[in-house]
């Protein structure tokens, strides 16, 4: 984090801060979130996009036994030395049961799951038995099968993973696959970081909750909802406080009622160099720096704390302060939690197709743009830089990111982008 000037504001005279710089200070500012008392032992029901405290060493082997990958008749491959043998037929095998030891000269029928007899080492496919539907078992009743190898249609005891191996390392986010492999390795619960729970408020003399009248000159609060449901996506406990007037005194005192118990406090607007930036007026007496990151939309940031809570300001701009959700808080809790998941970044190539002019950039910014990755792997962009453009927010499947020192980009160049 910067230092921190006189009433909580950056120097005229101080520089961009990278976005990684500032995605770092996040981070930091953070990092009581992995404090010991705020780990939980949850039911596995209960994990779903939690974030993992501890590696997890597998206490058995998976499969715990060997067993059948088919249907058919367990043998010994030895009983075949030619092209097929008849062998004697035994008592089946479920899937569940303990079998006898197979004799030799002898098939067992057995069930995909179930475990292979002692003395047997390959399974024969019904399909490939003369006849090729089971038995009754009997005496004298035989079974003609071909010749077969050691191994094959088994399921070797460990081939998934061998006790004592790490199943999962410590920062996985647990989502169904993992919680079914703890399953699978009989732990019916798991140690994870609970999740962080957050005010967040929206400022702005000119917003509007949604379903009132709209008087001329003001806009409806799309921020609100925007964040919210982000930060519900991502496995945050979300507190709405409503939206703030333009008095600095008024949002103190909301903030200082609202944030008893949160991990987090984050604002939308008032952080700009306007002449009624509320956060920052707000923030006046606490430890708050109020940058500009170098990164289009979304360059005017806050950080600090308030009352000694973390806070968070971002831009007003509804693509703004979404992208600075995704640049800056999401990466952060996805590395210091596990939770949520990090976006997936693809390569794509950019189809400009309509646009009849190259993709640009400010050489020292960071942009992040809008797009829709289609199916043949390329990129379209959907609406300009402008970050208001909410229509074009909504018909985007991708963050499609052009980095600093990167000026234009034309058709069919490559670009990294986050799936959405």
């Amino acid at each position: 984090m910067t230092s921190h000037t006189p009433h909580g504001h950056a120097t005229h005279t101080e520089r961009a801060r990278s976005v990684a710089g500032h995605a770092a200070a996040v981070a930091e500012l953070l990092q009581p979130l992995r404090a010991a008392d705020r780990i939980e032992t949850l039911p596995l029901s209960r994990a779903l996009g939690r974030g993992l405290v501890h590696d997890v060493a597998a206490p058995l082997s998976l499969p715990p036994f060997a067993n059948s990958q088919m249907d058919g008749y367990a043998v010994r491959s030895g009983d075949i030395p030619g092209g097929s043998a008849d062998l004697r037929v035994m008592p089946p095998v479920p899937a569940g049961s303990s079998p006898q030891a197979l004799q030799p000269g002898t098939a067992a029928p057995i069930m995909t799951g179930a475990m292979i007899p002692a003395g047997a080492d390959a399974v024969v496919p019904i399909e490939m038995a003369v006849p090729d539907h089971f038995m009754e078992p009997g005496r004298g009743r035989a079974v003609e099968l071909p010749a077969t190898t050691p191994g094959r249609f088994v399921r070797a005891a460990g081939s998934d993973i061998a006790e004592g191996e790490r199943a999962l390392a410590a920062g996985t986010c647990l989502g169904p696959a993992q919680l079914g492999l703890l399953a699978a390795l009989g732990l019916p619960e798991v140690a994870v970081y609970r999740a962080p729970t957050v005010l967040l408020v929206t400022t702005g003399d000119e917003v509007v909750e949604p379903g009132r009248p709209l008087p001329p000159g003001r806009i409806y609060d799309s921020n609100g909802t925007l964040l919210e449901a982000a930060m519900k996506q991502a496995g945050l406990t979300v507190r709405r406080a409503g939206i703030s007037t333009d008095a600095p005194a008024e949002l103190r005192a909301l903030l200082r009622t609202e944030c008893r118990g949160v991990d987090l406090i984050v604002t939308t607007g008032g952080v700009s160099k306007g002449a009624y930036e509320v956060v920052r007026q707000a923030m006046a007496d606490q430890p708050v720096d109020f940058l500009h990151v170098a990164m289009q939309p979304g360059g005017p940031q806050g950080i600090g704390t308030f009352d000694g809570v973390p806070f968070l300001g971002f831009p007003g701009n509804p693509v703004s302060c979404l992208v600075s959700f995704e640049m800056f808080l999401r990466p952060a809790l996805s590395a210091l939690l596990g939770a949520p998941a990090p976006r997936l970044p693809v390569r794509a190539r950019l189809d400009l197709d309509g646009q009849g002019r190259p993709l640009t950039s400010p050489v020292h910014k960071h942009q992040v743009r809008r797009g829709s990755l289609q199916p043949d792997g390329t990129v379209q962009l959907v609406g300009g830089e402008s970050s208001h453009l909410m229509h074009a927010l909504a018909g985007s499947n991708v963050l499609v990111h052009v980095p600093a020192g990167v000026t234009e980009l034309a058709a069919g160049d490559e670009v990294e982008v986050w799936m959405l």
